[in-house]
């Protein structure tokens, strides 16, 4: 077999272009948002929300109306539920966030329950049909990364302050409470754009495997972002490389490269540090 047409082969096809195109974007809109995410420990937060907009695309696809508009007021909702969590709950923040998690999951499998084809949409729901992803889905994301990126831009300072310093942020006047409302309001749209490309239980992979990632090997913040978005690209190829060629299901190939990366990197530098700390033979 010819070598070249074996690594060329799974992106000749349009549907496969289509797919590489819009993993790729949707790698830009969530490593972004992303790497605050994970400078911020928001990790958790991050999965809730991924499943909190099931309840609203399963209303959509039940009721036939935009799943992303679905997606959008589900993902309000749960930005609604988290800060009246925060500012009115006397439990622990991850508690309450939990407790969304598991609610607005538990809601969204009740209402899929109720459609005839109730294995089809919980596996498109879910994992996502990046193989399926048209024009109109590619012009959603293209306009969910271009937004990501310039909120990201026009509000770094903010941003990157309340990552390291929240008191740091209020008395520069930053006003981190808006900061983070406005964090969640980026997240939401990654993950709402996304989430046909990869599914919503897999989106999460792109959102930390590839800015945890740069994290180990970058300090800057924005090279951090530049290296995140390279990675996750690079995920994305690969994942659907195998997803063609093995037969795999491709949101969940490009979700579990983004993690392997991860833990391929933490395990050659602990090895390294292992090794760089070991005392030489002779030495001792």
């Amino acid at each position: 077999m010819d070598i070249v047409h074996w690594f060329a082969d799974p992106y000749a096809a349009g549907f496969m272009q289509r797919a590489l195109l819009a993993g790729g974007l949707a790698v830009v809109a969530t490593s972004v948002v992303g790497t605050w995410v994970v400078l911020r420990g928001l990790s958790f937060l991050g999965d809730a929300l991924a499943h909190g907009v099931i309840p609203g695309i399963a209303l959509a696809v039940l009721w036939g109306f935009s799943i992303t508009v679905g997606a959008l007021v589900s993902a309000a909702l749960m930005v609604a539920g988290v800060t009246l969590v925060e500012r009115r709950s006397r439990l622990d923040e991850d508690t309450g966030v939990g407790l969304l998690f598991v609610g607005m999951l538990a809601l969204g499998v009740i209402i899929i329950s109720k459609s005839r084809s109730f294995t089809n949409d919980v596996q498109s729901l879910l994992f996502g049909d990046v193989l399926g992803v048209t024009a109109s889905d590619l012009r959603l994301q293209a306009f969910a990364a271009l937004l990501v990126l310039g909120a990201s831009v026009l509000g770094y300072r903010a941003f990157l302050v309340l990552s390291f310093n929240e008191a740091k942020a209020g008395s520069l006047g930053l006003h981190p409470g808006v900061t983070h409302l406005a964090l969640l309001a980026l997240m939401a749209v990654a993950i709402v754009s996304s989430f046909q490309s990869v599914g919503t239980l897999l989106v999460f992979g792109l959102l930390t495997g590839p800015p945890a990632t740069a994290a180990l090997l970058v300090r800057r913040v924005w090279l951090c972002m530049v290296v995140s978005v390279a990675l996750g690209w690079f995920a994305v190829v690969v994942g659907l490389f195998f997803s063609y060629h093995f037969a795999l299901a491709a949101g969940a190939a490009m979700a579990g490269v983004s993690v392997a990366m991860f833990f391929t990197v933490l395990s050659i530098q602990a090895l390294w540090e292992w090794r760089r700390q070991a005392p030489v033979m002779g030495k001792e």
